[in-house]
Formats: structure tokens, C-alpha cells, sequence
């Protein structure tokens, strides 16, 4: 139906937009600086990436609009991903091998994503430490504060709401180091004195 198709082109723009607000949002400089990320095309696709996952599970629970919409963030992470091989001057044949293994890496990725997310910290922090840092990490503080990224990414996200997520696809994000990191640490119990006030 007519309705139908109009739904359909409006979830295809604000897919792009969403997956757009994983890519302007976000401060890749400082992903690569405090995870000792080289500054390469795969390592701002595997930052991407991680926040296109963050979009997709939340955007998964809102039913058949929902999936639909999935696959055009997804479509659009290809696209993006393909215009800036080009841009670097990737010739066709190592474009053609980089894009099969970006592929592999995440559907791997989203797999483990969805695993750690759905089990405890360190089912999480395996999953980064694999997907994330390839494997190489030094400094357990960095998993720490990417599974601590996570979370709290994961909370704010699913706070938003579902029809307005699949009409404009509008998402800001929470800063990788909060300015109050009170905010998001539990609260201190009060310590009481002697008189027990």
C-alpha cells in the first residue's frame, strides 16, 4: 500500500541518518588514543562498527519496522565503508579482498557482541579484546573502560524511544570519558557517626 511505502522510505532515510550519527558523533581521534588504536581505515571500521552493532540491537525490538531498518543501517555502513577505499585509492582487486574480510569480521563481531551483552562483564570484555583490539592489549584499564563504554551506551539507548528511533534515527551518544564520571559510578553510602546520624 501506498502507506506502507511511504513508512518503507522513511525508515531507509532515517536508517542512513542513524548510521550517519555512528559515524559525525563520535570522536574517532580519541577511540584511537586511549585504546592505542593504529589510524587506519580498519581501525575506524572497527569503531564504526561497534556503534552501528550498539544501534542494530536496539533497533532489533521494534519488530518487523525494526529489522527492516537493520538491514539499511547495515546497507549503508557498506556503502560508506566502499566511497572511503575508494577515496583512499584502494585499487578494485584489494577493495574487492578488504571488503570479503571487513565483512567476516563483522558478522564475527556482531556475534560476539550480542553474546557478551547478553552475558557478564568478561564475556563482554572477551569479545572487544577479539573484535576491538584484534587481539592486542596491553592495558586491561582500556577493555575496562570499553566494556564500562558499552554499557552505559547500551542504557542510554535503550532509553530512547522506539517510534522516534525508527522515524528519525537520531541518536547522540554518551562521551568515551564523562567530564562527571560520578554520574555513572554508584553513589557513596553515607558514613554515619558515633550518634548514629
Amino acid at each position: 500500500s501506498a502507506c506502507r511505502q511511504t513508512l518503507k522510505y522513511k525508515i531507509k532515510i532515517a536508517a542512513l541518518r542513524m548510521y550517519t550519527c555512528c559515524v559525525e558523533r563520535i570522536n574517532y581521534d580519541e577511540f584511537f588514543e586511549k585504546c592505542s588504536l593504529p589510524d587506519t581505515l580498519n581501525s575506524w571500521f572497527l569503531v564504526a562498527q561497534l556503534h552501528v552493532w550498539i544501534c542494530l540491537v536496539r533497533i532489533r525490538q521494534e519488530g518487523r519496522e525494526g529489522k527492516y531498518m537493520c538491514r539499511y543501517i547495515v546497507h549503508s555502513m557498506w556503502e560508506d565503508v566502499e566511497q572511503r577505499s575508494k577515496i583512499m585509492g584502494i585499487d578494485a582487486i584489494h577493495r574487492k579482498e578488504s571488503m570479503r574480510a571487513m565483512t567476516e569480521t563483522f558478522y564475527a563481531a556482531i556475534f560476539g557482541y550480542d553474546e557478551g551483552i547478553l552475558s557478564d562483564d568478561g564475556v563482554l570484555a572477551a569479545a572487544l579484546w577479539r573484535n576491538m583490539f584484534n587481539r592486542q592489549c596491553e592495558d586491561p584499564r582500556q577493555l575496562e573502560l570499553m566494556v564500562e563504554y558499552v554499557r552505559k551506551q547500551m542504557q542510554f539507548i535503550d532509553a530512547l524511544d522506539g517510534e522516534d528511533l525508527l522515524l528519525t534515527g537520531e541518536v547522540n551518544w554518551r562521551p568515551l570519558l564523562e567530564d562527571n564520571a560520578q554520574s555513572i559510578l554508584k553513589v557513596p553510602t553515607p558514613t554515619y557517626n558515633d550518634a548514629g546520624l
